[in-house]
């Protein structure tokens, strides 16, 4: 569906502008859950809405599943994400059902964001006529772990829908107990409506069909090429790496992310096992593998589980442990954390011992990590590529580095193979009108999927304006790619590149300080229907991107503080303002 916005030379004033942008963002809106609506009401079968909080893909695809199992019941299922649907649109519908995950320590994921706003507002309409069931994807390893859906589910139940089951709260290996979830809700959804199992109509538009590669089953690719993309006197090393899919049959777009299967520090595994004082091939119940092979390759040892950390603190003298789990700080907690691994909790106290069967059961399983893919099917579907900064520091007289960066960086040679899959990402995607602006804003290794981005407007012929705000410490050693873009340039695909190479000079200069400095022509390109990306870090570059893109539409349009953080949400409703970030 085609986004709505105003021309920049439309003949409105400022005011008339904004009201102009709040109503074509909620007729899109509006559009987009309509659009469903009508798909189920061709159709005599009970509808059932399926909504979506999803930061990779993950609760969006749970959610395609559930509507799968919808229509084999005999459901119309109305599938979308949580910030397209309308909060008086929601005083309508009678079966709803949310699958979300949680971003960050306890925060909505950026397609809830609206929604939960609305939700949560003191006037939030009520809800009584609304049966519901609430799906929630988190990670034990974060405070707020399924944050998001448990506000979500109590926020519902306090507007009055019933609540049709208990919500249940999925941890990283969340695929079993979801299709269990799954199983068991659709079959009283219903029973509710006393539909029967003969299938509902299938969706008019065909899916993609389902990569047989998965984290369960990863594609064991051969690494075509491991190059280091900084240069001399770089404080970083980043690297570019690129896969062989060969006849994998396996695909990808533009906006995805790759997962790669990483194994686990030999030296570092040995280190845990003779600390532990165990045979290495000690066997381990319900496990078919030893414990050397176990904490290589199924268990997390480089970042200790909460419940590993706790049955340490039983066990030793170590006051500042004790203190600091005690008292619940947090951040204090975290700070004594940092860089420590498995190997340091167990060294606290040198005679600390336990049972193998114990052990193993105090860890967490170990994760894939997921990677912003960095190039386009468009451009070589022979290949997927990723940009990687290798994670490396020194501490206790060990070196120390991230699980998959290192073990992609120092065990994976040239012509060596790694476990990968695709996690698609449909909520960061190039526009679908070639025509329509883009401004990437990707600091460091956040320029990955904007080369990619790049890669597929060239590959597609878009007519589209293309803008990159990028950036790192040091031109000379960290300008990752500047032959390439250099090259987008000359080829007219990017035209515009702006810098910021914060170390260059005595005051640091950042991707956000570049948006100001551009900011009236940022602000044209957005009312000339732009779509605004990010991708980075989540804790500060993301969140300074987001206050100076609010200053720029402050300043540059003419509005108040409101009234340019309603012109963002703006941004947000008509999937203009999208981020990638970690």
């Amino acid at each position: 569906m085609t986004a709505l916005f105003i021309p920049s030379d439309a003949p409105f004033s400022t005011d008339q502008r904004a009201w102009l942008s709040g109503f074509l963002a909620g007729v899109q809106s509006r559009l987009f859950v309509t659009a469903g609506a009508a798909d189920a009401a061709s159709s005599s079968a009970p509808s059932v809405h399926i909504l979506y909080g999803s930061q990779t893909g993950n609760a969006e695809g749970v959610a395609e599943d559930a509507a799968d199992a919808a229509r084999a019941q005999g459901l119309a299922p109305i599938v979308s994400s949580l910030d397209d649907m309308d909060i008086e649109k929601l005083t309508t519908v009678q079966r709803l059902l949310v699958v979300t995950s949680t971003y960050g320590e306890g925060e909505m994921p950026d397609n809830a964001e609206l929604f939960w706003e609305a939700l949560s507002a003191e006037g939030a309409p009520r809800i009584e006529q609304c049966e519901f069931a609430v799906l929630a994807l988190g990670d034990t390893g974060y405070d707020g772990f399924c944050q998001a859906g448990k506000m979500i589910d109590t926020r519902l139940e306090q507007l009055g829908a019933r609540r049709l089951t208990a919500r249940i709260d999925c941890d990283v290996d969340y695929e079993d107990p979801a299709a269990a979830w799954v199983a068991e809700v659709i079959p009283m959804f219903a029973a509710e409506t006393g539909a029967d199992a003969a299938p509902a109509p299938a969706a008019a538009k065909p899916k993609r069909a389902r990569s047989q590669w998965n984290r369960k089953n990863p594609y064991s690719s051969t690494v075509a090429v491991n190059r280091c993309l900084s240069k001399t006197g770089s404080a970083k090393e980043i690297r570019h790496y690129e896969f062989a899919l060969a006849d994998s049959g396996l695909e990808y777009e533009a906006g995805d992310a790759l997962g790669v299967m990483p194994i686990n520090d030999p030296a570092l595994v040995d280190s845990v096992i003779s600390q532990l004082g165990v045979d290495p091939e000690s066997a381990v119940a319900g496990q078919d593998r030893s414990l050397r092979e176990l904490l290589a390759y199924n268990f997390e040892i480089r970042t200790p589980s909460h419940e590993l950390i706790a049955e340490v603190e039983k066990r030793v003298a170590n006051d500042e442990l004790s203190h600091l789990l005690r008292h619940g700080d947090k951040e204090a907690l975290d700070a004594w954390l940092w860089g420590k691994d498995v190997l340091d909790l167990l060294q606290l106290d040198p005679s600390l011992r336990f049972e193998v069967d114990e052990f193993t059961g105090l860890l967490r399983p170990l994760q894939h990590r997921a990677y912003s893919i960095s190039s386009s099917s468009k451009a070589d579907p022979s290949t997927v590529h990723l940009t990687v900064a290798s994670v490396r520091h020194s501490g206790g007289g060990r070196e120390r580095g991230g699980v998959a960066s290192t073990f992609l960086a120092d065990r994976v040679a040239e012509g060596g193979t790694a476990g990968i899959f695709v996690s698609p990402n449909k909520s960061f995607r190039v526009p679908g009108d070639d025509s329509a602006p883009m401004i990437m804003v990707g600091p460091g290794t956040g320029v990955a999927p904007f080369r990619a981005f790049l890669q597929e407007r060239k590959a597609r012929g878009a007519s589209g304006k293309n803008w990159l705000f990028f950036g790192d410490q040091h031109r000379a050693s960290d300008y990752i790619y500047e032959e390439e873009l250099t090259q987008f340039s000359d080829d007219g695909v990017l035209h515009r590149l702006d810098l910021a190479f914060s170390r260059d000079q005595a005051e640091k200069v950042y991707v956000q300080t570049r948006m100001a400095e551009q900011g009236k022509d940022l602000y044209s390109w957005l009312e000339e229907g732009g779509h605004f990306y990010v991708c980075g870090d989540a804790s500060r570059m993301a969140k300074d991107v987001d206050t100076a893109l609010h200053k720029v539409i402050e300043v540059h349009g003419a509005m108040s503080a409101e009234a340019a953080g309603e012109y963002v949400s703006n941004l947000k409703r008509e999937k203009r303002y999208l981020r990638d970030v970690y």
